[in-house]
């Protein structure tokens, strides 16, 4: 399971990448954020380059579902097991 100090800064990296009028503290951990947040396809490459950028980690082409985007957790997962 991801660490909340991850998980926060995902957050707040969305928020500033996507310019979202939300408070990273109040995103919950399992929400949609596609529904919740309107994100295109255009805003998940900016959540793709922001995560390479503050992880240093890459995104492989079949790393790319719907459902690793869907929630903060799968993304904190996500960055967890790249960085080993």
């Amino acid at each position: 399971m991801a660490d909340e100090q991850l998980k926060q800064q995902i957050k707040e990296m969305i928020v500033d990448r996507l310019f979202l009028d939300a408070d990273p503290a109040e995103m919950a951990d399992d929400e949609n954020l596609m529904e919740n947040y309107e994100i295109d396809s255009v805003n998940l490459f900016e959540i793709v380059v922001g995560l390479e950028e503050e992880f240093d980690i890459s995104f492989e082409d079949e790393d790319f579902s719907v459902d690793l985007f869907a929630t903060v957790n799968n993304l904190a997962e996500y960055v967890e097991k790249k960085r080993g």
